[in-house]
């Protein structure tokens, strides 16, 4: 089958497009590795900066949009995608299990993945100790000793869920200011069992059984920090290995695209946290899914012209 659009990705990008697909009467189908998927969103215990949905929690929204999606006859295909290959009428997907998708056009939504801090320990202990997912994993902590590693929105955001179960939370970055919003800040600092370590660079994590202590580089001397698990939150690794040869890609490996999504490959868009942007957010991600359709339907009917 020849699709008209093929959306790699099921996060809220990806559901949007697909929404957008739907109402475009597009034939098209959304590509996802997990089956159920709703991209990081889910791992999100609070969204309070998505228009009309103050304080719902990540999980609930990426079922809505989902749910949605799955309304207006979205079907969603479990593949995962290793490859993309330029044909003479669009693009063939290649997938792990051999299958390989026609279609005219590609819709690369796959997101991004927690990045890691490549230090002594964290390998050892990643799923016994050390999590890049704080809604995930907290509840093993409570009453524990907690690292958190980072200072964006999300380590700050893991910082106030995990003083809700923990009895001691150390937040962590290696520089003296943070770079979250200013209400996260206002409220980490005022959470009396989180503890702020600043300038602090983490280089090795210990443990015997168990995680006991994550070691930090403060002004070129080593601390111990007691801790019985450490989250790890210091920003993402974009999804783009199946488009490295592709499709330009910026210094860090997101695909370079405008709001419209048009990459530098002809009929191959982007949308959400996968390509080149200031902001990513659930808000923008949405946007991005919008306006891919948007291109899509203008370079099927451009192609259709000739």
């Amino acid at each position: 089958m020849m699709y008209d659009t093929l959306i790699i990705g099921s996060g809220p990008a990806g559901l949007t497009a697909a929404i957008y697909a739907s109402r475009a009467g597009l034939q098209y189908a959304v590509i996802e590795r997990e089956p159920m998927g709703t991209g990081q969103i889910a791992y999100t215990e609070r969204v309070d900066n998505y228009p009309g949905f103050y304080g719902i929690d990540g999980f609930s929204l990426g079922e809505k949009l989902r749910e949605h999606a799955e309304t207006l006859g979205t079907a969603f295909l479990e593949h995962e995608v290793t490859g993309l290959k330029s044909v003479q009428n669009g693009w063939q997907i290649l997938t792990a299990a051999g299958d390989v998708l026609e279609s005219r056009t590609v819709i690369c939504a796959s997101g991004a993945s927690p990045k890691r801090l490549e230090i002594s320990g964290e390998s050892e202990w990643t799923g016994r100790g050390v999590s890049y997912c704080a809604l995930c994993d907290g509840a093993f902590f409570t009453g524990k000793r907690v690292a958190v590693i980072g200072g964006g929105n999300t380590a700050l955001s893991d910082a106030l869920y995990l003083a809700k179960l923990a009895e001691k939370v150390y937040l962590i970055h290696r520089r003296d200011v943070f770079r979250a919003d200013h209400a996260l800040i206002e409220q980490a600092a005022h959470t009396d069992n989180i503890e702020l370590v600043l300038q602090a660079i983490p280089v090795e994590i210990q443990g015997t059984d168990s995680v006991t202590a994550l070691i930090v580089s403060r002004n070129g001397n080593k601390h111990l920090i007691p801790a019985d698990g450490v989250f790890v939150a210091v920003g993402s690794v974009p999804n783009t290995a199946y488009v490295r040869e592709i499709a330009e890609l910026d210094s860090i490996g997101y695909i370079i695209a405008p709001e419209s999504g048009e990459t530098s490959a002809k009929g191959l868009f982007a949308a959400g946290d996968i390509r080149t942007k200031q902001v990513r957010q659930v808000v923008t991600a949405t946007a991005d899914g919008a306006n891919a359709i948007a291109s899509v339907q203008a370079y099927i009917q451009k192609a259709a012209a000739v």
